[in-house]
């Protein structure tokens, strides 16, 4: 588990072809940087599934938000799949007016997410 001025990020065993990403903390200008390099390391392939579980998510800002769009494009471009789950109800509403939940796929938690992807 690495963690990064407020913001850890673990890697749990996958389930298949999904894989699973634990985001927990802050994610912002500071620490967005190291969600992309742990993105950038997982190497989707044509297939694959990636959950980002945000349980424990405390708080995201706008270049949170960039980082997580891009892991978006970057599984689209491999022909993978992308789900977000557990996001508090607060992160996700500000996600829902942003108009992301037309981009992302939100999920309760971790199970309805990889359901979702297979």
């Amino acid at each position: 588990m690495q963690h990064d001025h407020g913001l850890s990020i673990a890697t749990r065993p996958p389930s298949g072809r999904i894989r699973i990403l634990e985001v927990a903390g802050d994610l912002d200008h500071h620490t967005s940087p190291r969600l992309r390099e742990a993105l950038d390391e997982l190497g989707l392939a044509p297939g694959d599934g990636l959950v980002i579980e945000m349980s424990g998510l405390r708080f995201c800002d706008s270049t949170g938000i960039s980082v997580l769009v891009g892991a978006h494009q970057r599984a689209q471009e491999a022909d993978a799949g992308l789900a977000l789950a557990g996001l508090s109800s607060d992160i996700e509403h500000a996600f829902k007016i942003m108009g992301l939940t037309r981009l992302l796929s939100f999920h309760e938690n971790t199970d309805q997410a990889i359901a979702a992807l297979r």
